[in-house]
């Protein structure tokens, strides 16, 4: 298993690396951090511009590979640059990601396992009430955008807040004003977020789930007929035992595959979530720095989503040997 794990992160190294060079020459070939400053009345001169653009590694009139040798060799020292205005990114980077990480987290687990339950329960239940209840609404979850998603809950929201006359949901920002200043006073602040927490994470949960429950079902069914289940039937262990200890285990090897798979729609997903409930993450900060052109923040991001995918594909790996045992042993195909 151990020989297993280093030979998969050797490969992801040199994927991050890939991934992360690739993003940077996208975004320092199609972005012009030089049209910030034409709008700018007085116009600075084109010293001035060249000037200050030469000092932040954006000058465009400067060779790419200069620029991204520059680039990388600060990477290289945790350092990604600095936005067209001057600030570094790297400090902005870190706080916007555990603002990303709050957001996605509970959501992605809520999702993933809800998704995994309903859709091993699905195939058990095969053809009958259940199974069609969870069969159409996966589908009309599927076929609604995570963006849509997200406007339906918030009007839903909004007509429980009329009707109840109680703000019982909020969906702008991670806190309220002064939330934490009232009589409860942390505590306060603490229900505060979990009240804004509510509907963002419920838009992904809700879209994971979709997805899920319905590979997990058709990877249940495929299993529920196999030989060692019946096997463990024959021998006298009864059906929920044997779904459970056989077939469910069976059916979530491939499973741990598809989450990796999955997880760059995750962070996609993220990016629209974050922007319509007004959370101030990675997802709205890479939008608005592509319209400003800021090279340096469109690579850090982008790199910073490359190593979590990364990730991601790792902790499938983890968890693919820990329910297959022939991968700890060499023998996996």
């Amino acid at each position: 298993m151990a020989g297993f794990l280093l030979r998969r992160l050797a490969n992801y190294a040199v994927l991050v690396v890939l991934a992360a060079s690739l993003a940077y020459l996208l975004a320092a070939t199609a972005l012009h951090p030089r049209a910030n400053f034409e709008d700018r009345v007085p116009r600075p001169p084109d010293a001035v511009v060249d000037a200050e653009l030469s000092r932040l590694n954006l000058n465009d009139e400067v060779p790419l590979t200069e620029r991204y040798l520059t680039w990388g060799a600060g990477v290289l020292r945790g350092d990604f640059g600095r936005t067209w205005q001057g600030e570094p990114v790297t400090a902005e980077l870190w706080r916007r990601t555990w603002v990303s990480l709050r957001l996605l987290l509970a959501g992605t687990v809520a999702g993933c396992a809800l998704g995994v339950l309903l859709g091993a329960y699905a195939a058990v239940r095969q053809h009958r009430a259940p199974d069609r209840l969870i069969t159409l609404g996966s589908y009309l979850l599927l076929s609604a955008p995570v963006f849509v998603l997200a406007v339906l809950l918030q009007s839903a929201a909004q007509k429980v807040n009329d009707v109840t006359g109680v703000q019982v949901f909020e969906w702008l920002g991670e806190t309220g004003p002064g939330a934490s200043e009232g009589t409860f006073g942390a505590l306060g602040g603490l229900g505060d977020r979990v009240r804004h927490l509510l509907l963002p994470t419920a838009t992904i949960a809700l879209a994971q789930l979709a997805l899920y429950c319905r590979y997990q079902r058709s990877m249940m069914l495929d299993v529920l007929t196999a030989d060692f289940v019946r096997t463990a039937r024959a021998k006298g262990l009864r059906h929920r035992s044997a779904v459970l200890r056989h077939g469910l285990r069976t059916a979530l090897i491939p499973m741990t595959t598809y989450f990796a798979y999955t997880f760059g729609l995750l962070l996609l997903g993220g990016v629209f979530v974050e922007k319509i409930f007004g959370w101030h993450g990675l997802g709205e900060w890479l939008i608005d720095s592509i319209t400003r052109g800021d090279v340096h923040v469109v690579a850090a991001v982008n790199c910073f989503a490359a190593v979590a995918v990364l990730l991601a594909g790792l902790v499938s790996d983890v968890l693919h040997g820990t329910l297959d045992p022939r991968v700890r042993t060499g023998d996996a195909p």
